[in-house]
């Protein structure tokens, strides 16, 4: 039967770019996804975009491009990313401009574009999710609906070395070349289902690898210091098998699949994205091979008549501040400091429900939990929210001020202010949502 070959070279904004060319060069792909959007990066993105309209584009997007374009046009590997993020066109720039420096004309570049809705949405004005109230009632920045296969099968159908899109849900960027590739019809629920599921196990990268799944005890990893990228070998009945870089570290096993199966997905029966309603429920994983998993099971139903929107929400600044205690009586001094600084911030108009302080190494993360050793190295940490970045730049104002008014001994000290952009979810009619397509192919200019 014959396959395609997919692997992800980017599993979040920051990934390994090494690991990438190393999937490039060994895993015998036809395409390679970076999918690199979590919910508040787009909306950072346009904070970015509005700053220079030629920034807006993924982190790391440049430098992923010179390292993976010139090897994955010698392989005959498509790239298809999000990683265009609030600025697709500004990437696709940056892309022309790498191609060039690498002597690669005629380069073939799509940009996927429609996702940003904030127009639509204000003539919409539709409820938010987590807060009930309309979005009109919101301090909102910006809007961006999760597109899908059907907006992206233009570019593929191009036939173009690189697509760039926005906001895509994840699923969607591996399922569009099965689609694609395999004419499969946007209502065949079963085979969006089967695709699905396999796009689920790939989009977040080394997690199905091994990565989020090792905890060196009972979950043991070998070589995670070299760990492979995912592979998936799709057939087009929609079964596929779950690999990873040949003679790469890691793990492909049922168990690492199992776990990413289930990874932020609330109803394995009813699994929203663009396309397909997904069912996992019925999901079955047969270890065929040495780190091979094949994967089948899925189903699908039809897809809403809506797409999801990721609303950024600016809600003021945080300040944040850290100093470090350690040696004899370190906890009492950094709890000194915590009620110094705690105190002076209330004073100065800082309500307590806008501010956590923990400190590092005892109560941070599980909180006033009994019976552990006292640590003999702490650290005092304070995060507030303020209107203002005037009043935010106090907290870390304040815990540098315990550098000579007491208590005594402390270490260094760390302190940042930063917008506070929250994510809020709503929908939109696809109706309302206009996609297009744009080509631009590299010259010699």
């Amino acid at each position: 039967m014959r396959s395609i070959r997919i692997g992800t070279g980017a599993g979040y904004s920051g990934d390994r770019i090494d690991a990438a060319v190393d999937l490039v060069e060994r895993g015998n792909l036809d395409y390679l996804v970076l999918e690199g959007l979590a919910e508040r990066t787009t909306a950072l993105a346009h904070l970015e975009k509005r700053e220079d309209p030629e920034k807006g584009y993924g982190q790391f997007f440049e430098a992923r491009m010179y390292a993976l374009l010139a090897l994955c046009k010698r392989k005959n590997v498509r790239i298809v990313t999000n990683l265009g993020a609030a600025n697709p066109q500004a990437a696709a720039r940056v892309v022309v401009r790498v191609a060039r420096d690498l002597d690669m004309n005629g380069l073939r570049v799509a940009t996927v574009l429609g996702a940003d809705v904030a127009s639509s949405i204000a003539k919409e004005d539709p409820h938010i999710w987590e807060t009930g109230e309309p979005v009109s009632h919101s301090d909102w920045i910006s809007a961006d609906a999760y597109l899908g296969v059907e907006e992206m099968l233009p570019a593929l159908a191009a036939g173009v070395d690189v697509i760039i899109t926005g906001r895509v849900a994840d699923p969607s960027l591996f399922l569009a070349p099965m689609v694609s590739e395999w004419g499969w019809s946007l209502t065949d629920w079963d085979r969006l289902g089967k695709g699905t599921v396999l796009a689920h196990l790939l989009e977040c990268g080394a997690q199905v690898t091994g990565g989020y799944f090792a905890d060196g005890q009972k979950k043991r990893v070998d070589d995670l210091l070299h760990v492979g990228m995912p592979i998936v070998e799709v057939f087009e009945n929609g079964e596929g098998i779950i690999s990873k870089t040949p003679g790469s570290g890691g793990l492909v096993s049922v168990q690492t699949c199992k776990e990413q199966l289930l990874y932020e997905v609330m109803d394995p029966s009813t699994y929203i994205t663009p396309d397909v309603v997904a069912d996992f429920s019925n999901v079955q994983f047969q270890e065929v091979a040495e780190n091979c998993v094949h994967v089948t099971g899925g189903s699908g139903n039809a897809r809403t008549d809506s797409f999801k929107v990721t609303l950024g929400v600016n809600q003021g600044f945080i300040g944040e501040g850290f100093i470090a205690y350690a040696g004899h009586g370190a906890i009492e001094r950094a709890q000194m400091a915590q009620a110094i600084v705690e105190q002076r911030l209330k004073d100065a108009g800082i309500h307590a429900q806008d501010m956590k302080s923990d400190l590092v190494g005892m109560n941070a993360l599980h909180g006033d939990a009994a019976g552990r050793p006292e640590p003999y190295e702490v650290m005092f940490r304070i995060a507030a929210r303020a209107a203002n970045q005037t009043m935010a730049d106090r907290v870390g104002e304040e815990v540098e001020s315990l550098w000579l008014n007491g208590p005594g001994g402390p270490g260094g000290v760390r302190k940042y202010t930063r917008p506070v952009i929250a994510a809020y979810s709503t929908t939109i009619r696809r109706s309302a949502v206009k996609s297009n397509v744009k080509l631009v192919e590299v010259d010699e200019r």
